[in-house]
């Protein structure tokens, strides 16, 4: 069970990978990839008999992820009069959430929108030095994902490094 479950963690990885690749290029992160992202977690905690997280912290945790960024992005919707926050990153934190629960999503929401934060700073001085313009954030959009992912796989790798390092060594040795 445990090979299942480390299956599971890297298909995780790819998906984030893969989500944060295509959000970049097409500012979309797809459905089917988030629900796959849902049922890796899911799968990983069965397999894992909710060694890491019960049932009622993966449910804690989609619905923080999820309810969380939903009300920020109603809020900024309505504050800036445009789509500010898309539905897939509400799907993909919720998604997150079955897999690092409640205080966990809350960590990679937080660490997501650091990462967010460094990529917009350093976009926005590599197009004003490319542009010959002024440094400004104004006006500055970019695709929340691939921050997200590096706060899901900062948390992930932090809550499942003992777990990985086990299964290793049991094959390995």
């Amino acid at each position: 069970m445990e090979i299942l479950a480390l299956l599971c963690l890297i298909a995780a990885i790819v998906l984030l990978a893969a989500l944060s690749l295509i959000d970049l290029k097409y500012l979309i992160l797809p459905d089917e990839l988030n629900a796959t992202l849902a049922a890796c977690g899911i799968a990983f905690h069965v397999l894992m008999a909710y060694w890491y997280l019960d049932l009622a912290d993966m449910a804690l945790g989609a619905l923080v992820g999820a309810g969380f960024l939903y009300i920020i992005r109603y809020i900024a919707n309505k504050h800036y009069g445009r789509d500010t926050l898309g539905l897939g990153d509400v799907k993909l934190m919720g998604a997150a959430g079955l897999w690092l629960g409640g205080e966990g999503v809350v960590q990679a929401i937080t660490a997501g929108a650091m990462a967010g934060l460094v990529h917009g700073l350093v976009y926005a001085f590599l197009l004003s030095h490319k542009n010959k313009t002024k440094f400004t954030i104004t006006n500055l959009s970019i695709p929340a994902g691939p921050g997200f992912a590096i706060g899901i796989l900062a948390v992930g790798g932090w809550m499942y490094h003992s777990f990985v390092t086990e299964v290793l060594h049991d094959i390995f040795s």
